[in-house]
């Protein structure tokens, strides 16, 4: 049963498709194809208190807040998840996502594993798929292929993929899970399953 608000004029309520999956498995081109090819898809736009760099845009990047106001937006329960990394903090906010989903919108969003599960529990209406590489070598390759990563960090990198997809799969919050081999192949398979949920 859904938690929505129904949608204005009696139109169908749209969804919450909730991406997630380890670094380097291709979930942000499987998000970014999402939007391209999903009728009336949006984006979530997340808020955080990490400093905007080069290229941000307030308000389609980030939604960019104070230690203290994210800190007041949180117990006034205006997050559908939060989470806190490399010393900054990070949101969905409720409202936005609840107001496009009434309105008929398919929102993407592109979130952690802990923030998936966080998200499960306040709309156990959402999608939420789990993308996964081939393989740990090919993961492997792809962060390699960055060059963005000390030898050090990598070896961490590839240990906390193999602790989300563990955690995604144990948690049983995620009821799909697809294998990015082929960018393509992969994204005509997460529209079928968005187009398949209730």
């Amino acid at each position: 049963m859904s938690s929505s608000p129904p949608a204005p004029g009696g139109e169908r309520p749209g969804k919450l498709i909730v991406i997630s999956g380890p670094s380097g498995a291709g979930k942000t081109s499987v998000c970014k194809a999402l939007l391209d090819t999903v009728p009336d898809a949006a984006w979530s736009v997340s808020a955080t208190t990490r400093p905007m760099r080069p290229g941000d845009v307030p308000g389609s990047t980030y939604e960019f807040i104070s230690e203290e106001e994210f800190e007041a937006r949180e117990r006034a329960g205006e997050f559908l998840e939060s989470a806190e990394y490399v010393g900054h903090r990070y949101g969905t906010p409720r409202r936005p996502v609840e107001e496009m989903v009434a309105a008929g919108k398919n929102v993407v969003l592109e979130i952690d594993v802990q923030g998936g599960m966080q998200i499960a529990e306040k709309m156990p209406e959402s999608v939420r798929i789990f993308v996964l590489p081939p393989n740990m070598e090919s993961l492997r390759a792809r962060l390699e292929g960055r060059k963005t990563e000390a030898a050090e960090q990598l070896t961490k990198r590839l240990a906390q993929a193999d602790g989300e997809i563990a955690v995604a799969r144990d948690s049983g919050r995620y009821g799909h899970f697809v294998v990015n081999d082929v960018l393509e192949s992969t994204v005509e398979q997460v529209r079928r399953i968005i187009e398949q949920e209730p």
